[in-house]
């Protein structure tokens, strides 16, 4: 039988530990039968030999040694002086549903909840699959794309436009370049995230403490790695992402199951190292966590309890007033028994131990309206605002910690980095147009030399043609990089614009430079006149430009890689097409002969033509003819392919910025 109630008192749900002695290393401990002393610590227990962990010699030092040697889980860490500015969360009614099959229906996915978690709170959320623990810590963190309703509050503040400046969300994707280093991956974060509280902390010190801290010392400087290159294993991929998070020192961090495909023992380091953070920094901190072992669980200060079909709220409270709650509700945990395995057994539904509908009731009676009152106090005191959080740093109103330049130059750093540790960077964009313009060219060779137009001719063609095909290489990488670059930007680390900037001015150059290889090659076989390479030369590089911004543009726009292909394959072929030598303007449908207007094919084919008539006075002027081109449209044609090259930048930045964002 569930008791009343009258038979729960407030405190115990809701009650941290209390403590009794507080130590000067910024480690508070409560006693115990074994005495937690402070040589687990590592350290004398004499204030006058602890000058690493003393708020008034170093209190940056005594936040790294607490995290390099983490406390007993009976200990109680004390603030630091210099924590990050204090974020207490509230929400209120928050439910998500989505579309049925049956039309106008909706399926109910989370249950209206609500709730306050007070700053510097480690919380866990579980519950079993299909419970909305992750859809619960989306709408939380601002992350959830679908439409969802309730509020969500800051310091009893409506969540605003700044939120991301102050909070940081671990995914469950480990979402990073393969070429890149673990060091360099927590360094990226730690740069572009900064917070003004921790400005005295030395960077380079701070990715060293937390790199010891998540156990990445080893593979430090090893590479991420991915199913196609050699990298670390899964598991410290795992620890670097959830590294990266912490780097940001956020005073909000939302981690969605941040110890999956962890061992036990990785598992507890890691909730170690957030415990700690928590605590010294004010760090409040959400986790999505599945059933960890006892010794996991005690680490954490709250414990939300949600069972599934529809997701709703079984507990809400201490992680030790769990206890409490089960056993009063009339089923206490059986000795030996993990507790968490115990409450998620009892809060799966349509199994043998579901008691989830009593567990719910009981919830609804007894801890809701106190968890109510909470709730209410908290809207009655609102704390500080999200700018006032940010002030003393350099950039208080802006949705980014650092400008755009230091963005910028971070990004380009990082792209000459992977660039040069990366075969096919260099091997794609390089090596690909050389090994086309060798073998075309020499197919052509001396064909400058004879006297045969249509030859010449035929071998602008193949050039231009080459130029439109060349771009389809890049695609792939395309996809790869703007993947990875929503992921960065949904975190606020840099803005969308800097990130096409620093592309273009490392891919582009680099794009450029084997066109112009190509080009070079195939017009040194074909020996052709000065003249006329000149102009072969000079409308390549436009072209080359032109199809480098459509192709930015598709990539932007694509979902994947299949999508982008199937989209540019219409526009590639339609402008290789009407160019004027294999489809004229004579011959063509007059519901089509606007395409020779935009097409950037006939434009190049017109100036080569027209110069290369001008060596062949006899077959020139008719060639030119039959072709419908004209030797004063070489202005527009620049005019017309400038414009459109602007125009497709300018959709890209519009595609960048609005398209393919992360869904949640």
């Amino acid at each position: 039988m569930m008791s009343s109630g009258a038979d729960i008192p407030v405190g115990d749900v809701f009650a941290v530990p209390t403590v009794l002695k507080e130590a000067e290393d910024g480690v508070s401990h409560i006693p115990s039968n074994d005495s937690t002393r402070c040589s687990e610590l590592g350290t004398n227990p004499t204030p006058e030999s602890e000058p690493s962990f003393s708020e008034t010699l170093n209190p940056s030092i005594c936040t790294n040694e607490l995290m390099l040697n983490p406390p007993s889980s009976l200990a109680s860490i004390k603030r630091s002086a210099y924590a990050l500015p204090a974020a207490s969360l509230t929400f209120k009614d928050l439910t998500f549903s989505l579309p049925s099959s049956k039309e106008g229906d909706f399926r109910l996915i989370l249950a209206p909840a609500s709730g306050h978690f007070e700053a510097g709170e480690l919380v866990a959320i579980m519950g079993p699959s299909g419970c909305g623990k992750t859809t619960l810590l989306d709408m939380l963190a601002a992350k959830k794309s679908g439409k969802y309703g309730g509020e969500v509050f800051v310091n009893g503040r409506p969540r605003d436009w700044l939120f991301r400046r102050i909070a940081a969300y671990v995914s469950q994707e480990d979402v990073m370049p393969p070429h890149w280093t673990v060091q360099e991956a927590i360094e990226f974060n730690a740069t572009l995230k900064r917070q003004p509280k921790r400005a005295h902390c030395s960077l380079k010190g701070w990715v060293e403490t937390l790199i010891g801290a998540f156990d990445l010392q080893s593979v430090a400087n090893s590479r991420i790695g991915s199913t196609e290159a050699r990298g670390i294993s899964g598991g410290q991929r795992r620890r670097t992402t959830l590294a990266r998070g912490v780097a940001a020192c956020p005073s909000l961090l939302f981690c969605d199951e941040p110890t999956s495909g962890l061992s036990a023992t990785d598992a507890e380091t890691c909730v170690k190292a957030l415990r700690i953070v928590t605590k010294r920094l004010g760090i409040t901190c959400l986790v999505v966590i599945h059933q960890p072992r006892y010794e996991v669980t005690t680490l954490f200060d709250t414990l939300v309890l949600l069972t599934s079909n529809p997701g709703r709220m079984a507990y809400f409270g201490s992680t030790s007033g769990a206890l409490l709650f089960w056993s009063k509700c009339g089923f206490p945990v059986p000795e030996h028994m993990n507790p968490t395995d115990h409450y998620l057994d009892l809060l799966t539904p349509n199994t043998q131990q579901d008691e989830s509908a009593k567990l719910v009731s009981a919830f609804n009676e007894q801890i809701k309206p106190q968890l109510q009152n909470q709730i209410d106090v908290a809207m009655m005191e609102p704390g500080e605002s999200v700018v006032e959080m940010l002030a003393g740093g350099g950039n208080t109103r802006g949705p980014y910690s650092v400008p755009f330049g230091t963005q910028l130059v971070t990004l380009l750093r990082r792209k000459f980095l992977l660039a040069s540790r990366d075969f096919r960077a260099l091997g794609l964009p390089l090596l690909m147009p050389v090994i086309q313009g060798t073998l075309i060219g020499y197919m052509f060779t001396g064909v400058g030399q004879k006297d045969d137009m249509l030859k010449q001719i035929m071998f602008s063609f193949c050039l231009v043609t080459m130029l439109c095909l060349a771009g389809l290489l890049t695609l792939v990488v395309l996809i790869t990089d703007r993947t990875q670059m929503k992921h960065e930007t949904s975190e606020a680390l840099y803005s969308e614009s800097a990130s096409a900037l620093a592309s273009f001015m490392i891919d582009v150059p680099l794009s450029l430079l084997g066109s112009f290889l190509n080009v070079s090659i195939m017009t040194a076989f074909g020996q052709l006149e000065t003249d006329i390479l000149l102009t072969v030369v000079g409308w390549s590089l436009l072209l080359f430009l032109f199809y480098d911004s459509m192709f930015a543009l598709i990539g932007a726009v694509a979902k994947d890689t299949r999508q982008a292909q199937v989209i540019v394959m219409p526009f590639v072929s339609l402008f290789m097409l009407f160019n004027g030598f294999v489809v004229a303007k004579a011959d063509a449908p007059k519901p089509l002969l606007w395409i020779f207007y935009i097409s950037p094919n006939q434009y190049a084919m017109q100036a080569i033509i027209v110069r290369l008539a001008e060596h062949f006075p006899l077959s020139g002027p008719a060639f030119v003819e039959e072709f419908g081109y004209s030797d004063d449209n070489n202005g527009i044609g620049i005019c017309v392919l400038c414009s459109m090259i602007i125009l497709l930048r300018v959709g890209q930045q519009v595609a960048l910025r609005y398209m393919n964002n992360v869904q949640r």
